[in-house]
């Protein structure tokens, strides 16, 4: 049993910027969850923590505490190796649709465990409700034998996997916590480390688009991640990548399906088919499978053979018709020129106010909501133009998701040569 503490001296003791000792974190880690450290003092902890930091000794045992609050997972009786990857979340973020069903094809087992949308930013789980009769629900058994027998699954985290986590989480989301580094990296890594995977991935968002609007917190966040997850006995590799633009050409849950469905038949936007590609290889090379090349598995149709597979494993019809708005507005160029910009966060607001995202966990999305994009930065367009068309069954939505675009894209002549945009993938970390 833990040492007995009081919330109101741990509280202090992160206010007064001194460390947390082990079994201060312990204790409260434990009491939280168990419902004896209430969430309004939880919710003052968590903003002194994220206005006084943590050092790595706190934020390691932090994590060690929100594993142990539940159950642990073992791939071990798979007979190939696994890889996982994780997004600390953007816009049009598909990544994971194209990519656990090519890193499988390439002979590493990839056990997915993804959530919900919420506020700007799309969730994987959501993306993949928009396909008929598929359910993201599974129970450990039949997560196990997906695995053994497809290769990969993606699906929802079981209630036994860090309870303390998902308490915490919803809290962080309404206390204006979520950007605390220690906190993002303690509650990623606890998930991914209980989830019991031999190597990770992960793609830390950098840009107007993601939680952490700067290359050096993104960095700070990737560092501390990475530390976590080699210090729990994980291979664990970040990448940095840019988040200022959306990711592909769509942001939505049907819509981001149906680009995802094109990179797997070989096709698909060059954006999403480089950094899919990118992660399927460090993914691979973590797992100590190097030497496969991920693009072949694209090329040969290996990699939708598997996407078929996953889909149907968890109750999806890969053949149908996928869900269409009954509304749809055209948003124009206004000028002659070279589009310069399109903001990443200005497109997810206006693919949340359409109805593809959510303010609360418990608000229903529509899955042929979202932004269809018809020009990128450093494409040339002509006034009258299509740049975005908007998609949604509510057409009262289209006033306040036209608001969100205010200002989102701006067009130079084409004399002025304006700088390219940012590369894609800014930076790896690694151990």
């Amino acid at each position: 049993m833990n040492e007995a503490h009081d919330a109101v001296d741990v509280i202090r003791a992160k206010r007064d910027r001194r460390e947390l000792s082990d079994s201060q974190i312990d204790w409260v880690i434990d009491a939280y969850t168990r419902g004896s450290v209430a969430d309004e003092q939880m919710s003052a902890l968590a903003m002194a923590i994220l206005l006084n930091g943590m050092n790595r000794r706190e934020i390691a045992r932090w994590t060690r505490a929100m594993i142990a609050s539940g159950e642990r997972m073992d791939f071990s009786s798979l007979s190939w190796p696994t890889a996982d990857k994780h997004s600390t979340g953007g816009v049009g973020d598909k990544i994971t649709l194209p990519l656990a069903p090519l890193v499988a094809a390439c002979g590493v087992a990839v056990p997915q465990l993804s959530g919900r949308g919420l506020g700007h930013t799309g969730g994987t789980l959501d993306k993949l409700e928009s396909i008929p009769g598929w359910r993201a629900g599974l129970s450990n058994e039949e997560m196990l034998k997906q695995l053994a027998d497809v290769g990969a699954v993606v699906c929802a985290a079981g209630e036994g996997l860090a309870p303390a986590d998902k308490k915490l989480y919803a809290l962080r989301d309404v206390t204006g916590t979520v950007e605390a580094i220690p906190l993002i990296a303690s509650s990623i890594m606890s998930k991914k480390i209980a989830e019991g995977t031999g190597a990770l991935v992960l793609d830390v968002k950098v840009g107007s688009g993601a939680f952490m609007k700067t290359v050096d917190d993104a960095r700070e966040l990737a560092r501390t991640m990475v530390d976590l997850g080699t210090d729990a006995g994980v291979t664990t590799v970040a990448l940095l990548t840019d988040m200022s633009t959306p990711l592909g050409r769509t942001a939505g849950n049907a819509l981001e399906v149906r680009e995802s469905v094109e990179v797997l038949a070989g096709g698909g936007p060059a954006d999403v088919v480089e950094l899919t590609l990118a992660l399927a290889r460090e993914m691979l090379a973590a797992a100590g499978r190097p030497a496969v090349d991920p693009a072949d598995k694209l090329r040969d149709g290996s990699a939708m053979d598997v996407w078929r597979r996953m889909i149907a494993a968890q109750g999806g019809d890969p053949d149908a018709a996928l869900p269409v708005a009954r509304e749809n507005h055209d948003v124009l160029a206004t000028a002659d020129g070279v589009l310069v910009s399109l903001d990443a966060f200005a497109v997810g607001v206006a693919a949340w106010r359409l109805g593809a995202g959510r303010a609360r966990k418990e608000d229903p999305v529509q899955a042929g909501a979202g932004v269809e994009i018809h020009a990128k930065p450093g494409e040339e367009v002509r006034a009258g133009q299509r740049l975005l068309t908007l998609h949604t069954d509510s057409p009262e939505k289209f006033e306040r998701a036209i608001s969100a675009l205010d200002g989102a894209f701006s067009i130079a002549p084409h004399a002025s040569r304006p700088d390219l945009p940012p590369p894609l993938i800014i930076d790896r970390i690694a151990r």
